[in-house]
């Protein structure tokens, strides 16, 4: 049996830090995964400017509430839902995922979580497990599942790779550079064509 592991922002729904970085006037945090690879190492960055600026949850709800699906998204997802199970593997955090996920009919989604102090202050962040898409996609393959991975950052590289078939979506000219290896797509329509091939091989 398949199952298909997608990453959420970049893939389905724009990039929040970086809708948030321009909202805020902060262009500091417009440094996503795409940039940089070490998760952790980003997401203290973070924190540590929200900190700095003042900002809590709710400055980063507010934003996140004026964010619709890419623009394709949820049709080229309740296609693909009714191929194959579809599970949304992200480092976001379930406070940021609500409001995205219901504008996305509610696909299953496996995210992190952030610690807010009672200011709304956001002090800390906890990972759902160890390398949370390499970890989850092993497990999958563990309990009978093939594969297919796809996503548009550098903390894709590693489902993607152990999957069965792997894709890169409308990411960096960098990345689709490094890994050749990987059929690259720009549109939903080829994306999934792609996608329905692996399923059928």
């Amino acid at each position: 049996m398949d199952v298909v592991c997608l990453d959420l922002e970049g893939v389905l729904v724009p990039e929040i830090w970086i809708a948030f970085s321009k909202e805020s006037g902060i262009p500091e945090l417009s440094r996503t995964t795409r940039d940089e690879p070490d998760y952790d190492k980003l997401m203290k960055f973070r924190l540590d400017i929200l900190a700095r600026e003042g900002m809590g949850l709710s400055d980063i709800e507010k934003t996140i509430s004026r964010i619709d699906p890419l623009p394709g998204a949820r049709d080229f997802l309740d296609k693909l839902r009714t191929r194959t199970q579809v599970i949304i593997i992200s480092d976001t955090f379930t406070q940021f995922a609500k409001p995205l996920m219901e504008k996305l009919g509610w696909p299953t989604l496996f995210c992190n979580s952030l610690v807010v102090g009672e200011d709304g202050m956001i002090t800390d962040y906890k990972m759902r497990c160890k390398n949370s898409k390499k970890t989850t996609v092993e497990h999958l393959q563990a309990m009978g599942f093939d594969t297919i991975a796809a996503g548009d950052s550098y903390n894709d590289l590693a489902m993607i790779e152990i999957s069965k078939a792997g894709f890169l979506f409308r990411t960096t000219d960098e990345l689709r550079n490094a890994h050749p290896e990987y059929p690259a797509f720009e549109e939903y329509d080829e994306f999934y064509k792609a996608i329905e091939g692996a399923l059928e091989g």
